[in-house]
């Protein structure tokens, strides 16, 4: 690591040189193995997806959520300090999909906007701001939906520009 012996690594590892090595040896084996996606380049494929995502949601079809999202997907959702039991972490289609079943509600609207350079919606109620997600896709599913809800951090943003 920066050209460190494993000798000068261990002491700040808290290990002996041998087991820096051996951590240092698993390490590159689990990096190597991982499966990371790319995520989609092409907005208009990044959008396809999120709109397909909503759609299956709003009618209740949960085998067409099953379709768009990664047997792997990740839903992160910050509700902050006001609200910490709404803050949660879901993995896998199946969790994710009932979910997304149980918040969904067609009268509600969602207005496409890009989060992080990628698909993503504002969600507003009665005219305030309730939720911002941006959506990670690729090859034409959806790999990581990041939520944020939490009301003081959305209290910050100025939505007007984006939805009028």
């Amino acid at each position: 690591m920066f050209d460190l012996t494993f000798d000068e690594i261990a002491p700040m590892a808290g290990r002996t040189a041998v087991a820096t090595r051996q951590l240092a040896s698993r390490a590159r084996r689990r990096v190597r193995a991982a499966d990371v996606r790319t995520p989609e380049r092409e907005p208009d494929r990044q959008r396809e997806a999120v709109d397909a995502y909503f759609a299956a949601a709003h009618r209740g079809d949960f085998e067409a959520l099953l379709a768009i999202l990664d047997p792997d997907v990740v839903l992160r959702c910050d509700a902050g300090s006001a609200h910490p039991g709404l803050s949660m972490v879901l993995r896998g289609s199946e969790p994710v999909a009932r979910r997304a079943l149980g918040t969904a509600d067609p009268s509600v609207p969602k207005h496409p906007v890009l989060v992080n350079g990628g698909a993503g919606v504002v969600v507003m109620l009665h005219g305030q701001l309730v939720a911002v997600m941006g959506f990670t896709v690729s090859e034409r599913r959806i790999v990581e939906i990041d939520a944020i809800v939490d009301p003081e951090r959305l209290g910050a943003i100025d939505v007007t520009a984006i939805v009028g």
